[in-house]
């Protein structure tokens, strides 16, 4: 859960905002970090189940709404008359009420839609082919968050075509990542199962997000 939330900070912190360009393809930065989240929630699901991998989404989701109002109050206290640093630091954490309202919205709907996928593709394969869990649950877990991200806090500041061209580059990009690292999630889940001696089936979870039952 740590370093779930370590990378979902630094995804945000660090490379929401930015957009990078390796061989004429342009992305956001984010994507140095975030598609790791969608590892861990695998991982999480698959090992432990729903109803604890929603703890570890709400940790995440706090964790972000904690990070960018300390981060917001940091940057509106008055400076010392001798510090001239605030513009940098302003140009680097300040993220606008935009921004922290996209990243927490797009978070929350696209982590839990990717744990509800995989616990219920579990059932539905009783266990079997983890392989369809992870890339099912990441189609549609990573297209949720960056349908909703990219729009919601850049639309209107960036052109349209960049905006299209950034989503959709991020959108394959994850995917792709997550297909090529299915063979550690494979050794990290199996490893998991027989260390912690669990394999947890949703069958009688309550998958509303907002439920604190089991």
């Amino acid at each position: 859960m740590v370093a779930f939330v370590v990378l979902l900070l630094c995804s945000n912190l660090i490379g929401a905002s930015k957009v990078c360009s390796l061989f004429g393809v342009n992305f956001g930065g984010t994507l140095i970090f975030f598609p790791i989240t969608y590892l861990f929630g695998d991982i999480l699901t698959e090992v432990y189940g729903y109803h604890r991998s929603r703890k570890v989404v709400w940790a995440g989701f706090l964790a972000l709404g904690f990070a960018s109002a300390f981060s917001w109050l940091i940057i509106a206290l008055p400076p010392a008359a001798s510090w001239d640093r605030q513009r940098e630091l302003t140009l680097i954490f300040g993220q606008t009420p935009r921004l922290v309202i996209a990243s927490l919205f797009a978070y929350f709907i696209g982590e839990f839609a990717n744990s509800f996928i995989m616990a219920k593709l579990k059932i539905f394969t009783g266990g079997k082919w983890l392989w369809t869990r992870i890339f099912g649950s990441t189609i549609v877990g990573e297209a949720i968050d960056s349908i909703l991200f990219y729009p919601i806090a850049f639309y209107g500041n960036w052109p349209t075509e960049l905006l299209i061209q950034v989503l959709t580059a991020s959108y394959l990009f994850k995917v792709i990542w997550e297909i090529l690292m299915t063979p550690l999630t494979y050794r990290v889940v199996n490893f998991l199962k027989r260390a912690e001696n669990e394999d947890y089936f949703d069958y009688h979870t309550d998958f509303s997000p907002f439920s604190l039952k089991t």
